[in-house]
């Protein structure tokens, strides 16, 4: 039992807004430690708990008006409050924040545009590899509520996303900042919102807590790393240790400079809790690969096929291009959020793909963009994923590899990039 967690909600009226994954683990928390309390709930969907008495549902298009009821918002990431005035009286916060505060464990944490995930599990995988005992949490899929109350003595490898870190008045005690781009634009007001959610895993640290980030990305005019307390270690993905550069032949799902990158963050991290070289080797050699992360579908038609969903920027699909090599075949295309696609235009002008297949929203506008440069690319905007397939079937040549790497989120048309990257595995294999 985290004490001093169940102390804060002691005598506070709470309100969870949002009730996806993260907002049920907070009630099933709730409920188990307070089982009379009156919980508010608020969430655009319906919300059924026919069985609890002792719980108040707010719903519908108004359920942000409700905030202002309640001493304590628990805040589930990704619902926008950027035009919501907040109360003084109105404690905003959330579980990422609250676990940073109670949690009576060491905290890893990890954000960044691009790179989080995979450094997220090769930092747990390394520390593991050392005989620490780890937990692998947060944005990854695991609430840290559902092991707040194992962790005591422990190390949480956390990966935060922007929204999970918003509302953040505690940092981790070694955080890793893998880089910036242009993101979520549509949740903050403009590029600044964002950049100061993803500061936040810096902001409180003290003299004895750790940075460990991105050397070769200049980031003048948008961070200064060098105004923090922290003792602070710069990761290259051109490292000149020779230690450093033997691993990145170990794995084979770590292709490619950035994910080089990603290796040396999490080594950097690793040591810090006492792993050693041996450990950082078989740490490396256990890591699996991520799912919808450059990952092999197969050889289908004589044309290997790589899903790389998860690529929601054009930086991730121009790195997925360079450590893939050979590919004739683009698929991208996503909803579009504001974010600038002059340059990934010229890139896509100039690169040696030879099809550029676009889907709604940005990939069928970029597909217009390019058209009108007559770049010789053989350029198909098309309307739905099953189009993209047989398309990529019908003219990527044999012996090279197609990819989907949306370079834009998925929203507009799937729930989310895993049931996109599925969507688009499922047509390859079943063509």
């Amino acid at each position: 039992m985290c004490q001093k967690l169940n102390d804060f909600f002691e005598n506070k009226s709470v309100l969870i807004l949002g009730f996806g994954r993260e907002g049920v683990s907070s009630y099933n928390y709730l409920r188990k430690y307070f089982p009379d309390k009156d919980i508010a709930i608020s969430d655009m969907r319906e919300v059924s708990l026919t069985d609890d008495s002792h719980v108040i549902i707010h719903s519908g298009e108004d359920y942000l008006e409700h905030i202002f009821d309640y001493d304590v918002v628990l805040k589930t990431p990704g619902i926008p409050l950027v035009n919501v005035k907040i109360p003084e009286n109105v404690k905003v916060t959330c579980q990422m924040d609250l676990f940073l505060k109670f949690a009576d464990c060491k905290k890893v944490g990890i954000t960044g545009t691009k790179g989080k995930t995979t450094t997220s599990t090769l930092t747990y995988e390394l520390i593991s590899a050392a005989g620490k005992d780890a937990f692998l949490v947060g944005n990854i899929g695991v609430p840290v509520f559902d092991i707040i109350d194992e962790c005591s003595g422990k190390i949480a490898v956390i990966e935060m996303s922007c929204h999970q870190l918003e509302f953040c008045e505690a940092s981790p005690d070694v955080a890793i900042f893998t880089n910036i781009y242009q993101e979520h634009l549509d949740h903050y007001d403009g590029f600044e919102g964002y950049v100061n959610a993803k500061l936040n895993i810096v902001k409180y640290q003290t003299e004895d807590d750790v940075l460990i980030y991105n050397a070769d990305q200049d980031t003048t005019g948008i961070i200064d790393f060098s105004q923090y307390k922290c003792k602070k270690i710069p990761v290259s993905a051109e490292p000149e240790n020779d230690f450093l550069r033997s691993l990145i032949s170990l794995n084979d799902r770590l292709l490619g400079s950035h994910s080089h990158q990603d290796i040396f963050f999490a080594e950097a991290a690793a040591r810090l809790f006492g792993a050693n070289d041996e450990d950082i080797v078989r740490g490396v050699k256990n890591f699996k690969g991520i799912p919808h992360r450059m990952e092999p579908v197969g050889v289908f038609g004589g044309i290997e096929f790589y899903n790389d969903s998860i690529a929601t920027i054009p930086h991730a699909v121009e790195c997925a291009v360079e450590a893939l090599g050979n590919i004739d075949t683009l698929i991208f295309g996503g909803l579009d959020r504001g974010i600038d696609y002059g340059g990934f235009i010229d890139y896509l002008a100039v690169c040696p793909i030879g099809n550029i297949i676009g889907m709604p929203e940005t990939g069928t506008k970029i597909c217009a963009a390019l058209a009108e440069r007559s770049c010789g690319k053989n350029i198909m905007p098309v309307d739905t994923m099953d189009e993209a397939v047989e398309l990529a079937f019908k003219y990527t040549k044999k012996g090279c590899s197609c990819l989907l790497s949306p370079a834009a989120p998925s929203y507009n048309a799937y729930k989310n990039f895993e049931e996109k990257g599925d969507h688009f595995k499922k047509l390859v294999k079943n063509h």
